[in-house]
């Protein structure tokens, strides 16, 4: 299975620019807590385990695998 380019920080947050959703909005959309995800994008969260490595998974960040 071939993996998607990882994306940076400034990548996702240009692509919520662009689709005009807020990073809340997508991480209430994806059942993650918007902290986390604001986290992630600070650069605060690593995303090594559970809701933030979900995240960082769905966003791009990292390649990993979401187990629930």
């Amino acid at each position: 299975m071939e993996q998607k380019p990882l994306k940076t920080r400034e990548e996702i947050l240009a692509d919520f620019a662009r689709k005009g959703i807020s990073v809340s909005s997508w991480a209430r959309a994806n059942n993650v807590p918007p902290q986390v995800v604001h986290g992630l994008l600070k650069g605060d969260r690593t995303g090594r385990i559970g809701k933030s490595h979900k995240a960082a998974v769905l966003l791009g960040l990292k390649h990993g695998e979401i187990v629930e």
